[in-house]
């Protein structure tokens, strides 16, 4: 394994502009990072020891390491997929992206912890790979059903465009393809959008259930409507390229009005989108898969109606920002986190 005093990774989250869910179904995403990130900090220690929401648990042996349905199970996943059952690490995880808000929170953290120990224990990956491996982990020791656009946009980050024919079915790791990432990175030069989170926490697995098992007992209505919302992802791509946002409106709209009458939305989500319209957005629609979470809005200036929409009971305002992916931060390991050896962060204090 490699020797290390100290690794520190983050990721970051993401945001769907127009194709979601056709992530999980063979379609076509084109997508957004954000700048709040996931983080992860591997530390030498005498004995591994998780660390989340300023609480600490040490890790006896492999039994351990099987899930419990608590704020360590992203720690204990990838530790069990590098096999480190009893590395001798303190593993810090924590996350300035909103928890259960469909901007990839939890995804972005499978990421960020993923590659710190993967740092640590010699393991190297494309981002291709890792995406896939990482998707591994919260689809097969997590138990959450999920699509690939989460992790191939916190492995890249940017502004992509993200083709996943013939990964609808849930291959394994290695016998399915990889998906075509195209990065949009400069070719735009401005992004007129607004996230708002509803201030709701989901669970991204329990809104796609259900629907996830029509489309496989070949419900047509739902194979249809992933087909179509994959054709606006793609027509979606040229209207930002050509900076043609009424055509994009009109795509984006048409992208909402199909999940949500699959019963992809929730009342939240719908008040949030129609505040936005009633205050000039040219469109608004689903952030992440539904049922609370954020909508995304489209907007001559987003600064604005992100304020209005502040007013009208919104969580949280972001904006999507091309950012890179999954990184080391070196700068911070330079920084207070070294030089704060001595006592240990907590879960929300800046790193």
């Amino acid at each position: 394994m490699a020797q290390t005093d100290t690794i520190l990774v983050s990721a970051p989250g993401r945001c769907g502009i127009i194709g979601n869910p056709t992530d999980m179904y063979g379609g076509s995403v084109l997508s957004c990072s954000i700048e709040p990130r996931a983080y992860a900090l591997v530390e030498p220690d005498e004995r591994l020891t998780l660390v989340s929401l300023g609480k600490a648990l040490v890790i006896g042996g492999r039994d351990d390491l099987s899930m419990r349905g608590d704020v360590y199970d992203i720690s204990r996943a990838c530790l069990a997929e590098l096999h480190l059952y009893d590395a001798p690490i303190r593993l810090t995880v924590r996350s300035d992206i909103p928890f259960a808000s469909g901007l990839s929170s939890s995804s972005a953290l499978v990421c960020a912890t993923l590659q710190a120990l993967s740092i640590y224990a010699g393991k190297r990956w494309n981002r291709y790979q890792f995406a896939e491996v990482a998707r591994s982990v919260e689809l097969n020791r997590m138990g959450v059903i999920c699509g690939y656009q989460d992790f191939y946009m916190t492995s890249f980050g940017g502004l992509n465009f993200m083709d996943f024919r013939e990964k609808e079915f849930y291959r394994e790791v290695g016998k399915e393809p990889y998906a075509t990432v195209e990065s949009l990175n400069g070719e735009v030069d401005h992004l007129p959008f607004v996230l708002a989170h509803t201030g709701v926490v989901h669970s991204s697995g329990a809104v796609h259930k259900p629907i996830r098992e029509r489309w496989l007992e070949g419900d047509r209505e739902v194979r249809d409507a992933y087909v179509r919302i994959g054709q606006l992802a793609r027509e979606g791509k040229k209207a930002v390229l050509q900076g043609d946002w009424q055509l994009l409106a009109a795509l984006m709209t048409e992208n909402h009005a199909i999940q949500r009458d699959l019963g992809g939305s929730g009342p939240d989500n719908e008040a949030l989108i129609d505040a936005a319209l009633q205050r000039g957005a040219l469109a608004a629609k689903l952030a992440g898969a539904g049922g609370g979470g954020t909508i995304i809005a489209l907007h001559p200036d987003p600064v604005w109606l992100g304020s209005r929409l502040s007013e009208a009971g919104a969580d949280r305002i972001l904006y999507p920002v091309v950012t890179e992916g999954v990184r080391v931060e070196q700068e911070l390991l330079q920084g207070s986190i070294v030089e704060r050896r001595g006592r240990r962060p907590g879960p929300v204090e800046s790193l």
